[in-house]
């Protein structure tokens, strides 16, 4: 049965009743349920692109807050890569002061309202939380992305959002190559000490992944277009449609332009693919191409879509994370009659989010684990017509730690889909190794940085985020990015 936002609301309203003014003892915050999260119904939400979850009530986020113990110790901090005083903004949600915690959590991060929705907080802050410890359920600790996410879009919509502070100009010069969650971060926080920054966008629109990659049903762009804005009153300059690598090189910036230092945070944007025979077929798709036509290019608005919609009846996707969830969900929005996610460990090793499986099961979102794609099958036009996979079962743990899939002899068989999806990772884009003589990469292509400053093998240039890590989380980004901008404001002020 699907539970409305009043019915929540009203749930809360009568917690806060009965606990009154949050002075409540530690005992008592243990007894508070956890908050569900409000969300459009799953019937209704796959005919359209709006977001899913609808955030937090006043009284829930209050209830919600009320449950942090305010430990001393404050264990939450150690998994947060950006270093947020969590239970100071928490404390001030229970007391109403959303506008307050709003700032306390842009001490250290500038995208709260972004990671409060996206980030995979259950395992960072709420990992190490004590509420979730006490009661042996990761799920069961305080929802601090979900407070984070309230008090963010509060102080947005009343107008309430502080830009930080900038110190008196230093009159030296950083370059940004991107402007995702990496570079977002590095930016502020050097602008913030009064280097001139001037940031590179290869596209049409900045924020990187998140404009790109994550659907609007999980992030709406309004939010990151917002964000970025925070960027530019802070007095960043954003240049797009510039290519760094073709309009011009790291080396260009560093000894033509005037930079004094270069950060490179442009992500791992290389789509990865399986090569199995039939990859080349009319109707299969990397997930970047899938999911760029329908977030950045809109394809799902066909009166004003920038791309022609590829129109699916059954969709496969291969992959089990984040990213194979978005897809999937995102060809049901687009009018897939079917859609099918392809994975070779079982339910158990899924790399996405649970909450994200939860979503896709209720939209109706096929599993089909321990099988694996052998070869796409196409008809006498190139168009894909089936997909031909083996079962597998669970082997001995790879490297990874999960158990290794291995193929079952003689289960080979032929499924009927029409459009394919492959959603197994990206590699880093090679351009700028390519033109950058002396920028040392590993054996996958990413950047080599020094771990605690991250500079690269260049003196003045650092990395971080996928560039660096490989796929990774928002806010693993933005830490990388906050690290390299400490390492980049000291290398400056001895320059």
């Amino acid at each position: 049965m699907h539970t409305t936002l009043e019915e929540l609301d009203m749930q809360a309203k009568q917690i806060l009743a009965k606990f009154g003014d949050n002075n409540i003892s530690i005992k008592e915050r243990t007894t508070i349920p956890l908050q569900e999260m409000p969300a459009q119904d799953p019937a209704v939400r796959i005919t359209n692109m709006e977001e899913v979850a609808l955030g937090y009530s006043e009284n829930q986020v209050k209830v919600e807050a009320m449950r942090c113990l305010q430990c001393k110790n404050k264990p939450c901090i150690q998994g947060c890569p950006v270093g947020i005083d969590i239970p100071s903004f928490i404390k001030k949600a229970a007391e109403g002061d959303f506008a307050g915690a709003n700032a306390k959590i842009k001490e250290s991060s500038l995208l709260p309202s972004i990671c409060g929705r996206v980030c995979p907080q259950e395992n960072q802050c709420q990992k190490y939380c004590t509420v979730g410890k006490m009661k042996k359920d990761v799920e069961q600790s305080v929802a601090i992305g979900r407070i984070e996410r309230y008090v963010a879009d509060y102080s947005r919509e009343h107008n309430l959002d502080v830009v930080p502070s900038v110190k008196a100009s230093t009159k030296k010069k950083v370059a940004i190559v991107g402007t995702g969650p990496a570079s977002v971060a590095a930016a502020a926080d050097v602008r913030r000490e009064g280097h001139t920054v001037v940031m590179f966008e290869a596209l049409h629109k900045a924020g990187g992944v998140l404009v790109y990659g994550i659907p609007e049903f999980r992030l709406p762009k309004k939010l990151v277009e917002r964000e970025i804005d925070g960027l530019v009153d802070m007095g960043i300059e954003i240049n797009k449609n510039y290519l760094v690598g073709k309009t011009r090189t790291l080396d260009d910036l560093r000894d033509k332009d005037g930079f004094d230092a270069v950060f490179v945070g442009a992500g791992a944007g290389l789509p990865k693919f399986m090569n199995i025979p039939g990859e080349n077929l009319i109707g299969v798709f990397s997930a970047n191409e899938y999911l760029t036509r329908s977030n950045l290019m809109k394809a799902y608005d066909q009166k004003h879509s920038l791309t022609p919609l590829f129109n699916s009846e059954k969709v496969a996707i291969f992959g089990g994370g984040n990213v194979a969830m978005d897809a999937a969900r995102t060809a049901k929005r687009l009018g897939a009659k079917e859609v099918t996610i392809i994975y070779r460990r079982s339910e158990a090793e899924l790399p996405a989010r649970k909450e994200e499986v939860h979503h896709a099961k209720e939209e109706g979102i096929n599993f089909l684990v321990l099988h694996q794609p052998h070869e796409i099958i196409g008809d006498e036009n190139g168009f894909v017509k089936g997909v031909k996979v083996v079962t597998c079962e669970l082997g001995e743990p790879d490297a990874s730690g999960r158990r290794r899939p291995v193929e079952i002899e003689g289960t080979e068989q032929v499924l009927d889909f029409d459009t394919v999806v492959v959603s197994i990772g990206n590699a880093s884009n090679p351009l700028l190794k390519q033109t950058t003589d002396g920028l040392e990469v590993n054996k996958r292509g990413n950047i080599i940085v020094n771990e605690e400053t991250c500079e690269t093998s260049i003196e003045g240039v650092f990395a971080g985020g996928d560039i660096v890590l490989g796929a990774a989380t928002v806010i693993l980004a933005m830490g990388q990015g906050r690290k390299a901008a400490k390492a980049i404001n000291e290398y400056l002020s001895k320059k």
